[in-house]
Order: structure tokens, then sequence, then C-alpha cells
């Protein structure tokens, strides 16, 4: 029997051209973020706003990039993700041309925060999705190797942005980004559909003249009914592109979602670190090197990464190595927090980008082990849906408190505790759940044996005696 088309593509040949691309989409998009900090007392300057009111450009950048996952798994559903990542990178490049052209933050906020963010959430979001279906065998390894393309992102991002800032302001730079963005679209152009990715709707919400004639759908006259039919689609459709169903019953995506939405309060730190460093006296070329050095580390460590993922040790531990790669992140933030000096902040950016690394590199995977490949893309919208709420709020809280207090190293020390709390919440919850699942499992595997043993019982043997061999088992 001759293999099918996704059986020669997965793990060899194209899908390798395929990780390539999903690597410089990734590095364009979810890498973006990191360069906000360097233009963050630009604009703040540029618009005379406060600490809490600027952060709420980042913010929303990045919460949008995350929560647009039900966005982005209706148009993968309807169109592809060929066409969803083109659509992306049309969107990230206009509305980062338009926000050159903002005359208020509010300007700003809607064309470089939703309008580009949106964009490059579904160019994000779209090229994992692809990369699930290309790779099947180096699964683990493709999502390490593709999450380097975050690490040049965010090495080449801060970096190319403070050398344009030298010549030309921010708004000049923006406008530079937007052509940069607008390659995004030749990414996706690489990503070819095969017929395990859904490219064409599944089915037709529209009532149909059989629906009709069969009773599953009111006549159009009922208003009442077709109001509750609306409703019904509705529901249907939050199910499958956000899996409610699975954060109701699924405990372990209960725990990790959870705990994946406190730990992206450290997220904030991209947006601080900068402009903590020059509160400390240290220059702007010397601050925007910082998040490079980020960047640099984690080009070279996340293919370490995947390779240690990819060890028959770590074959049903990846989840405790992403806890244990957590709390190290969170660890780190202390070393900011206490010393000051561009020493101990190298030293920060060296233990923060290792560990981010790892994390980077584990966080798809470990959702899908969870989930399975069947109900990621829903069960991935909802997580970063939720995801983006802690970070929209997270730099604005952050601003408040910079402004409350004068001072950023709070900022550090908070960031620290919590993010040090999700990963011991994820490994202790999921140890104790694991543990109570092989239970139930192993009482699961006793009783058909318990069943088959009272089967040989004897009629003349009394019942309430139990048999030799169930009263041994019994102890």
């Amino acid at each position: 029997m001759a293999p099918s088309r996704a059986q020669e593509v997965t793990d060899h040949g194209w899908a390798w051209v395929v990780l390539l691309a999903v690597v410089l989409s990734q590095g364009m998009t979810l890498g973006f973020p990191s360069c906000i900090g360097v233009f963050y007392k630009d604009i703040q300057a540029s618009f005379q706003a406060s600490d809490s009111d600027t952060s709420w450009f980042p913010s929303i950048v990045t919460a949008v990039l995350h929560a647009g996952g039900p966005v982005c798994s209706i148009l993968v559903e309807r169109y592809g993700c060929r066409v969803t990542v083109i659509i992306g990178g049309i969107l990230a490049g206009v509305g980062m041309v338009s926000s050159s052209f903002a005359q208020t933050l509010i300007q700003l906020y809607v064309t470089a925060g939703f309008i580009a963010g949106l964009g490059l959430c579904l160019s994000f979001q779209a090229a994992i999705t692809v990369l699930g279906y290309y790779f099947i065998r180096f699964r683990t390894l493709a999502n390490s190797l593709a999450s380097t393309g975050v690490s040049l992102g965010m090495a080449l991002w801060p970096l190319m942005s403070q050398y344009l800032l030298d010549f030309v302001d921010w708004r000049g730079t923006f406008l530079i980004f937007g052509g940069v963005l607008l390659n995004c679209c030749v990414c996706g152009a690489v990503m070819r559909p095969i017929h395990s990715l859904p490219s064409s709707p599944k089915a037709n919400v529209h009532p149909t003249p059989e629906s009709r004639q069969n009773g599953n759908l009111s006549p159009p006259l009922a208003s009442t009914s077709c109001f509750w039919t609306s409703m019904s689609s509705c529901s249907r459709l939050l199910q499958k592109y956000m899996a409610f169903d699975l954060l109701r019953h699924n405990k372990h995506y209960q725990i990790y979602t959870f705990g994946n939405i406190c730990m992206v309060f450290g997220f904030v730190l991209n947006v601080y670190l900068v402009p903590y460093a020059t509160a400390s006296g240290i220059e702007e070329s010397k601050a925007a090197m910082l998040l490079g050095i980020i960047g640099f580390i984690n080009i070279f460590v996340r293919p370490v990464a995947g390779v240690i993922s990819q060890m028959a040790f770590f074959k049903d531990r990846l989840y405790y190595l992403f806890c244990l790669a957590v709390m190290v992140n969170g660890a780190s933030n202390l070393i900011a927090g206490l010393w000051d000096s561009y020493a101990a902040l190298v030293l920060f950016c060296v233990a923060y980008s290792i560990s981010m690394s790892f994390v980077g590199s584990l966080v798809f995977q470990v959702l899908m082990d969870i989930v399975g490949m069947e109900r990621f893309a829903s069960a991935f919208g909802l997580f970063t849906i939720l995801e983006s709420i802690t970070i929209l709020i997270g730099p604005p809280l952050a601003g408040l408190l910079v402004d409350f207090t004068g001072h950023y190293h709070y900022v550090f020390y908070v960031t620290a505790v919590i993010v040090c709390s999700a990963a011991l919440f994820m490994g202790i919850s999921g140890y104790l759940l694991q543990r109570k699942e092989a239970k139930v499992l192993g009482a699961a595997k006793l009783a058909p044996r318990e069943a088959l043993m009272s089967d040989h019982v004897k009629p003349e043997q009394d019942p309430q005696t139990p048999p030799e061999g169930k009263f041994i088992r019994s102890i």
C-alpha cells in the first residue's frame, strides 16, 4: 500500500523547509515585544504620559498576541494555516505603519496594539499549529528548534531598534518595522497544506432544505427558535475553538493553564529591564544590549533544550522539567532585584535566558502531550486567551507599583515570588494528581481479576467465607 501524502511529508523533506519558515515567523512575531522596552522612554516623553499609561501599549500588544487564539483557530479551520499566516503578516505590517502616524496614546493602542498585535497572533499561532502536523516523530525537537526563532527575534529586534532610534525617532522606526513584518507573508507562502490540515469548513452552520425537512432546525419565521438555534451554534463554536470542556473536566489542563497564567507575570520584565537599567545609570546602548544578551543565549540554548528533552530519560518527565525551568526562571529575578550593577544584570540575563530557553521549548509540547494533537488548536486558543489576561494587566500593575514606590526593584521581587509559586503549584499539583490517577488505574486493573476469581468459587462454599486467594489479595 502506497504511503499517503501526509506520510511522505511529515518529519522529512518539505517539513524542514516549513520548520525554517516557522523559525523566521516566530522571530518576527513572538520576538517582537522584546524591543518595545527600547522605545518606552521615548514614547512616554512624546505623549507626556505616566508609567502606568505608557505600559498599556506593550501590554496590549502582548495580550492581543496571545488572546487572538480563537480567531486564529477559526481562520485555520476555514482557510488553512498558510492563508492565516499571510493575513497576519498583512495586519501586522499595516498596524505598525499606521502607528507611526499616531498622535495620541489611544491611537497607538489601536494601531500598534490591537491591529498589529492581532496580526502577530495570527502569524505566530498558525505557524505553531502547522508545525504539529508536519512533525510527528521529531515533534519535540521541531518545537524546540522553532522556538529558536523567538531567540533570534529577542536578540535582533532590540539591537535593530536601538540602531534605528539613533538615526530616526520611534515613529520612523515603527514605519520600517511595518515593512519588516510584511515578510511574514513570505513565510506563510512556504507552508503548503497537506490533507491532514484543516483547510475548509467541516460543517455548514447555515440551515439547508434537508435539515429543515428532517426537523433539525425550525423554520426561519419562528424568531424564538432562530434565537435558540443561534445560541446553540455559538455554544458549539465556543466549545470547538476554546475548549471549555477541557477546562471543566481535564484536571491536568486546569493545573497547567492556571500555572502558566501566573507564570506570565514574569513577562513584564521585558518591558522594564531597559528602563530599570537606565534609571540605575547605565547607558541606553548598554541597556538595550541586555535584551540582546537574552536573545543570543537563547539562540544556542534552545536547541540544546530540544536535544535534552528528546532524551529517553525525559520521555515521561517533560512536565517536571518544565516546572523546574519555571522555578529557576522565577528565582533569577532576585538577582536583578538585589543588585542593579551592570555585571549583576548581565548575570541575571544569563540565568533568565537559560531557564527561559527550556520554558519556551517545552511550553507548547507539554500542552500537546496533555490534550493531544486533535484538541491542541482549541486548547491552545483558550490557553493563550487566559494567559493574555495576565499579560494585559501585568505591565500596568507593575507601572503603578513603580509610580507608587519610585523604584523598579520591587517589580523584580514581586515577579520572583509569583513565578516561583506558579512552578511549585504546577509541580506539586501535577505530581499528586498523577499519583491519584495511578492508584485509580491500579484499582481498575485489579477489579476484573477479582471478579474472575469470584466466578470460580464453588457453589457449596459458604459465600461469607472468602476464598483463600481472594483473602490474601485483600490483605
